[in-house]
C-alpha cells in the first residue's frame, strides 16, 4: 500500500500530497518504539547529570518527573494530530493542516533545524568517545565514520534500519539494567552517600528546598526527550493505521520518563560530592555520573557505559536522519522544497535521505575538528525543535477549535491541554541561552524571507497563467 495514503484528504483539507513517489507500509508499533527510544537515548541523563543535579540543589530525579510531566502535554498534542493528518513531515504537516500553508512552512523549517543538526551532535559525541577509546584515530575519522555506516543502513529501508536499531536498543537497555543492579548492589552493600529523598527533595547543601531552583534544571532537563517526536514522521510507513503512532508516541515518552527517573535516582543516592560541590566545581558536571559509576563500582562500569553511549549516540542519529529525510520529503512534495527530494526508491527517500546525511556530515565533522563543537552545535539544535512544539500545540487548536469544531472536540484534550503545552514550551525558549534565541531568530527570519520570495514566485506563476 502506497504511504501516499487516499484517506489523508479527507482527514486534512489542503494536507494532501502534493505528487512524488510514496512511501512503503512496513512498520509496526515496536519498530515506532524503537525509534522513538533510539533518538532519545535511554541513558540520555549520563551527560547532563552533574550539570541538573547542581542547578537543583540535588533534586535532579524531582527535576525529571516534572520534565516528563512537561513534555506529555506535547506528546498529547503529538498523538491528537497525527491521529486526523497521518502523513509524513510530522510537525510540517499538522501545522499546514491547523493553522495554513504559511504557518505549515514555518514549522517544517524550524524543526529542520532540529533534525539535521541533532544527529551532528550524536554523531560528534559517538566520535569523542571513541576517541577516548583509541586515542589513535582522530575523532573526526570516527565521527565521519559513524555517519556513513547509520547512513548506509537508511539507505538500506526504514524496515532494516528498525531492526538494526532493536538490538542497538536491546544491548543500550542490558547496560542500564548492569548499571541498576550495580548501583543497588553497591547501595544495599555500603549504603547512600546522601539522603534517601534527596533526589526529590534536594540535599541540603544549597539551603533549603527552592521551587525555583528546580523549575530552571526542568527547562534543560526537557531537552533530553527531543527526538520521541521523531516517531511521528513514520505515519506513512507504519501498518494498521494511525492510532498506532500517536500510541507509540505516547508510550515513548512514558518509557524515557521512567527509566530517567530511575537512573538519576540511583546515581544521587550514589553521588559522593553534594550539589553545592559541583556547583562550585562546574568541570566535574560533565563527567560527574561516570565519576560516581566508577566510585561505586569500579572502572569496568565508567567504560560499559561509556561504550554503550558511544554505539547509542551513533544510532540515535541514525533515527534522528531517518526522520529528518521524512520531513525534507514531506516538504519537497508539497513544493516547499526541491522537487526532486520527494522521489523515493522502492519506498525509501534515498534522496532526501542523502541530502540530510550531507548537511550532518559537513556540520558533524566541522564541529569534531573543533574544540569548542560541541559547544557551538548544543546552543542552536534545541531552539528549532521548541519553537516546531509551540506550532504544534498551536496546530492543535486551530484544526479542532476554530476549523473543524464540532462534536468531537473536547475543550480540554483539544483546548486546556495544547494551551498549558504552549506555555511550558514558551518557558523553556525563555530559558535558553542568549546565543541559541538568537540563532533561532536569525533562522525564522531566513525562513520567512524564503516563504515570501515563494509566496512572490507562486503569485508571478499564477499571472502568466
Amino acid at each position: 500500500m502506497s504511504g501516499q495514503s487516499t484517506s489523508t484528504g479527507a482527514h486534512a483539507e489542503g494536507a494532501e500530497p502534493a505528487g512524488g513517489d510514496g512511501l512503503r507500509r512496513s512498520l509496526g508499533f515496536r519498530d515506532l518504539v524503537v525509534y522513538g527510544l533510539l533518538f532519545i537515548a535511554p541513558m540520555a541523563p549520563v551527560g547532563v547529570f552533574g550539570t541538573l543535579d547542581a542547578k537543583s540543589h540535588g533534586a535532579v530525579a524531582l527535576v525529571y518527573l516534572i520534565a516528563t510531566v512537561a513534555m506529555a502535554f506535547t506528546a498529547f498534542s503529538y498523538a491528537q494530530m497525527v491521529r486526523v493528518v497521518p502523513q509524513a513531515g510530522s510537525v510540517f504537516a499538522y501545522a499546514r493542516a491547523g493553522l495554513g500553508k504559511g504557518p505549515g512552512f514555518i514549522a517544517g523549517w524550524m524543526a529542520m533545524l532540529d533534525y539535521l543538526l541533532i544527529p551532528a551532535v550524536a554523531y560528534l559525541f559517538s566520535g569523542i568517545a571513541m576517541n577516548s577509546l583509541v586515542p589513535s584515530v582522530s575523532r573526526w575519522v570516527w565521527t565521519a565514520l559513524a555517519v556513513l555506516i547509520t547512513t548506509a543502513l537508511n539507505l538500506w529501508g526504514v524496515r532494516t534500519a528498525a531492526r538494526v536499531g532493536f538490538a542497538v536498543l536491546a544491548m543500550e537497555v542490558v547496560v542500564l539494567l548492569v548499571f541498576v543492579v550495580a548501583a543497588v548492589t553497591v547501595l544495599a552493600r555500603d549504603g547512600a552517600e546522601r539522603d534517601w529523598l534527596s533526589p526529590l527533595t534536594g540535599d541540603g547543601s544549597q539551603g533549603a528546598f527552592a521551587l525555583s531552583a528546580v523549575v530552571g534544571a526542568v527547562s534543560i532537563a526537557v531537552l533530553s526527550y527531543l527526538g520521541f517526536d521523531a516517531i511521528a514522521s513514520f505515519a506513512e510507513e507504519v501498518t494498521g493505521g494511525s492510532a498506532k503512532v500517536a500510541r507509540a508516541v505516547l508510550v515513548c515518552l512514558a518509557l524515557a520518563g521512567f527509566l530517567f527517573i530511575l537512573q538519576t535516582y540511583l546515581v544521587a543516592l550514589l553521588e559522593p560530592l553534594s550539589s553545592a560541590e559541583l556547583a562550585a566545581d562546574p568541570g566535574k558536571q560533565g563527567t560527574a555520573f561516570y565519576d560516581t559509576s566508577e566510585a561505586a563500582a569500579g572502572e569496568w562500569l565508567h567504560k560499559l557505559v561509556a561504550v554503550s553511549k558511544a554505539i547509542g549516540a551513533a544510532f540515535a542519529a541514525l533515527a534522528g536522519q531517518a526522520a529528518a529525510g521524512r520531513l525534507l520529503f514531506a516538504m519537497a512534495r508539497d513544493r516547499r522544497l526541491p522537487k526532486v527530494l520527494s522521489k523515493t526508491d522502492s519506498g525509501t527517500p534515498r534522496i532526501a535521505l542523502l541530502c540530510a546525511a550531507v548537511v550532518t556530515m559537513v556540520a558533524a565533522v566541522w564541529a569534531a575538528r573543533r574544540d569548542d563543537g560541541m559547544d557551538h552545535l548544543v546552543s542552536v539544535v534545541d531552539i528549532g525543535a521548541l519553537t516546531a512544539f509551540l506550532l504544534l500545540h498551536a496546530s492543535v487548536v486551530g484544526w479542532f477549535a476554530l476549523r473543524h469544531r464540532d462534536d468531537a472536540f473536547s475543550w480540554w484534550r483539544h483546548l486546556l491541554v495544547p494551551v498549558l503545552g504552549a506555555a511550558i514550551v514558551v518557558a523553556v525558549i525563555w530559558e535558553a541561552s542568549g546565543s541559541a534565541q538568537v540563532v533561532g531568530a536569525v533562522w525564522l527570519a531566513v525562513g520567512l524571507v524564503v516563504l515570501v520570495v515563494q509566496g512572490r514566485g507562486r503569485a508571478g506563476a499564477r499571472g502568466e497563467v
